[in-house]
C-alpha cells in the first residue's frame, strides 16, 4: 500500500513540476514528451490534486485557468479514460452527460453552418449572417443552463467535501466560453457583411468559441463527472436533483427512472414551530414571515459577518436562481473568480465602516436589474453582515405620468 501511495505522490509531484515548466514558458511539445517519459499514466484525481497543491502554494486560480487548455493538451496522452459509471436514467449525472452529447450535436451543427459560410464564393453579395448559422448559434446558447447548474448545484457540493480547486478553474473557463459566445453573437447580429467578412468571423471568433466549448465538454466528462461520482453521497445527488429545475435543462429533458431520496433538511433550515417571532414592531408566525419574504418584489440574500450565505428569499420570479446548497457557503465561492476581488472590496469596506451601500445596474436576460448591497449593523454599529437586494426594475423605469385611480392588471376595476 505504501508503494502505491508513494507512486501516486510521486506522480503528483512530477505533474506539478512539469506544469510549472509549462507556466514558465517551456514549449508544450517538449513538456508533453517529458511527461510521457516520466509518467506512464495518471487519473483525474491526480490532476485535481496537482491543481489544488499549486493553488495552496500561491499560484492564482486565474493563472491556472489561463493555462488550463495547455494542461489538458500535455496530460491527455497519459490521462486514464475512466469508463463512465452507470447511473439510473434521470440521475443528475445522466442528464449532464446527455446534455453534453446534445451540445456536441449543436457544436457540429454550428461547424456545418460555418463550413457553408467558408464555401461562399468571394463575389457573393453582402448581407446578414446565414440563417443556418444564426439558428445553430441560438441552439448552442442553451449551454448557459448547463453551466449555471454546474456552478450553483455541483460546485457547492464539491466545496462541501473540501474540493475547491476545480470549481474555481472551471468557472473561469466557463466565463471564457460565455465571453467568446457573446462576442460571436454580437458579430452575427450585424445587419450585413461581405462574404469575406463572414468567412473571417467563422475562422476566428467562430472557431475559438467552438474549440473552447468542446474543451470544456472534455474536462467535464473526464474530470468533473468522475470526481463527482466518486465524491458525492446519494443525499448530495438528491439535493442536486431537487435544485436543478431552478436552472433549467440544456437541449434535453431529464429521463424517467431516477427516484431520489428526499433531501435531509439541515438543522439550520428547519422551520421551527411554536411561538411567533417577536420583533420590535410586532410579531409574526414563521408561516407569515416566510410568505412575506416570498411576496416581496425584490430578491434578498443575506451574508453573515463571516462571509457565509445564511439566507435567501424565494420569490416566484427570482432574477438570479439560488439553491439551498449555497447555505453556509462562502460568498466568494458563489461568484465567478473574475469578480471575487469586487466582492471582497465591498465586504471589507462594509466591515471596516468605510461604506454602507454599493449598487449596480445591469442588463440581464432581457431585464434591467438593479442590485444593491447594504451593510447590516446592530444598535452598537457592529457589523452583522451584508444584505443583497436585487430587483427587476424595467417596468418601474417605464412608468410615466401618474396613476391615481385603482387599476389592476388587465384593466380598471
Amino acid at each position: 500500500m505504501s508503494e502505491i501511495i508513494d507512486n501516486r505522490a510521486h506522480r503528483i509531484r512530477t505533474l506539478k513540476g512539469i506544469i510549472k515548466h509549462l507556466h514558465a514558458g517551456q514549449p508544450p511539445d517538449a513538456v508533453r514528451e517529458e511527461l510521457k517519459q516520466l509518467v506512464r499514466e495518471t487519473d483525474y484525481s491526480e490532476i485535481v490534486a496537482m491543481e489544488q497543491e499549486l493553488m495552496a502554494e500561491g499560484m492564482p486560480a486565474e493563472e491556472i485557468a489561463c493555462m488550463c487548455d495547455l494542461h489538458s493538451q500535455v496530460t491527455r496522452d497519459v490521462l486514464v479514460q475512466i469508463p463512465a459509471r452507470a447511473v439510473p436514467p434521470g440521475h443528475p449525472a445522466d442528464t449532464f452527460r446527455r446534455e453534453n452529447e446534445a451540445l456536441r450535436g449543436a457544436l457540429a451543427g454550428m461547424r456545418a453552418a460555418m463550413a457553408q459560410v467558408l464555401a461562399l464564393p468571394a463575389d457573393a453579395p453582402a448581407g446578414p449572417a446565414p440563417a443556418e448559422w444564426r439558428q445553430a448559434y441560438n441552439n448552442l446558447m442553451d449551454i448557459e443552463k448547463h453551466y449555471q447548474r454546474k456552478e450553483h448545484a455541483f460546485f457547492p457540493k464539491l466545496e462541501a467535501h473540501g474540493i475547491t480547486g476545480p470549481s474555481k478553474v472551471m468557472w473561469t473557463k466557463d466565463d471564457e466560453v460565455r465571453t467568446l459566445l457573446k462576442d460571436l453573437g454580437a458579430a452575427l447580429a450585424q445587419p450585413q457583411a461581405t462574404a469575406e467578412e463572414w468567412k473571417l468571423l467563422a475562422q476566428t471568433a467562430g472557431e475559438a468559441a467552438l474549440a473552447a466549448a468542446e474543451e470544456m465538454i472534455y474536462k467535464e466528462e473526464n474530470i468533473l463527472l468522475p470526481m463527482c461520482l466518486d465524491t458525492f453521497t446519494e443525499e448530495d445527488w438528491a439535493e442536486i436533483w431537487h435544485a436543478s429545475p431552478r436552472y433549467g435543462w440544456c437541449l434535453v429533458e431529464p429521463r424517467e427512472g431516477y427516484a431520489p431520496p428526499q433531501p435531509v433538511t439541515p438543522k439550520s433550515l428547519e422551520i421551527p414551530s411554536g411561538e411567533p417571532v417577536q420583533l420590535p414592531t410586532g410579531n409574526l408566525s414563521i408561516e407569515q414571515l416566510t410568505a412575506i419574504f416570498s411576496t416581496l418584489p425584490v430578491d434578498l440574500t443575506f451574508v453573515d459577518a463571516e462571509d457565509r450565505v445564511r439566507f435567501f428569499s424565494e420569490g416566484p420570479d427570482r432574477v438570479f436562481a439560488r439553491s439551498r446548497a449555497i447555505i453556509g457557503r462562502l460568498v466568494q465561492h458563489c461568484h465567478p473568480p473574475r469578480s471575487v476581488d469586487v466582492v471582497d472590496r465591498i465586504l471589507n469596506d462594509f466591515r471596516s465602516g468605510r461604506q454602507n451601500v454599493a449598487e449596480f445596474w445591469i442588463q440581464f436576460q432581457g431585464r434591467f436589474v438593479h442590485i444593491r448591497y447594504f451593510a447590516v449593523r446592530d444598535k452598537e454599529n457592529r457589523y452583522l453582515g451584508t444584505l443583497e437586494v436585487t430587483q427587476d426594475v424595467g417596468s418601474i423605469r417605464a412608468l410615466q405620468g401618474e396613476r391615481r385611480l385603482l387599476q389592476y392588471e388587465g384593466g380598471i376595476q
